[in-house]
């Protein structure tokens, strides 16, 4: 049995496409959703699902985090509730245990033939989008991989040599639109260009990040806000000031604009 594991990202849409030309069989692809993912990603994700369709795939089964009651408990309502950050801001990978990797895992843990397979011994092919630009990646998972019991990962794209650039132009030869980064909007892995980005086009949400962030300040000791060594919101009061300057001042008389976050 072949699992993927679809990050709604560029490389894990690549790696059904490079299955589908090499006619390696796909029986599920899963997509883990924070509740907290980009506009573009939801988009990708509904745009994907009919070049899956044509080309007789599997369509894409949506899996998330849900409480003990079997609510959905999305990422966001977690940080909000706890008054914490999503925890990768403090250097852990818990929330993407939780809510991209553990509901995934209940799936299958009640799949009746992923069941079936368990029962003889067997594991499943499970099968993840890192290319061959992050195989430092791979090696970091290798001991974990090694003891798992249930699934063998496969690291196709490693295993074929696609760098980005490659899944890039396999995604353009489908005619595809290119998925966007895959995140979620309030990730504090993301780059200060992405947090501006958000702030233009998603007003709306960049608040929501910042209502996160605002929500954990009393909570904060070792990192001051989404960006780990900043808060967004001060970076883009910062960043506001320096447009505000440019307003007032020629261009050489701009005074030095270094920003220590």
């Amino acid at each position: 049995m072949n699992i993927v594991s679809f990050g709604g990202g560029t490389n894990s849409t690549a790696m059904i496409i490079g299955m589908y030309r090499r006619k390696i069989p796909i029986d599920l692809i899963l997509f883990s959703d924070t509740g907290g993912e980009h506009p573009h990603t939801y988009k990708h994700v509904s745009r994907f699902n009919e070049w899956l369709k044509i080309h007789g795939l599997p369509q894409i089964t949506v899996v998330r985090n849900v409480d003990k009651e079997g609510n959905v408990f999305t990422l966001e309502e977690e940080c909000l509730k706890s008054h914490s950050l999503p925890s990768i801001a403090y250097g852990w990978k818990k929330c993407s245990l939780k809510h991209k990797i553990g509901p995934q895992d209940k799936y299958c843990n009640h799949h009746p033939e992923c069941k079936e397979i368990w029962k003889t011994g067997k594991k499943i092919n499970k099968y993840i989008g890192y290319d061959a630009g992050e195989v430092r990646r791979k090696e970091h998972a290798f001991a974990i991989d090694l003891q798992d019991k249930k699934y063998k990962k496969i690291y196709a794209l490693i295993d074929w040599d696609w760098y980005r650039e490659d899944c890039i132009k396999a995604i353009q030869e489908e005619g595809l639109e290119l998925p966007g980064k895959s995140s979620c909007f309030f990730c504090p892995s993301m780059k200060k260009t992405e947090i501006k980005a958000l702030r233009r086009d998603y007003p709306e949400l960049f608040n929501r990040a910042i209502t996160i962030e605002d929500n954990a300040q009393n909570q904060l000791i070792k990192v001051k806000g989404l960006g780990r060594s900043f808060a967004w919101k001060n970076y883009m009061e910062w960043e506001d000031s320096q447009i505000s300057m440019c307003q007032f001042y020629e261009e050489n008389e701009i005074p030095c604009s270094c920003y220590d976050g």
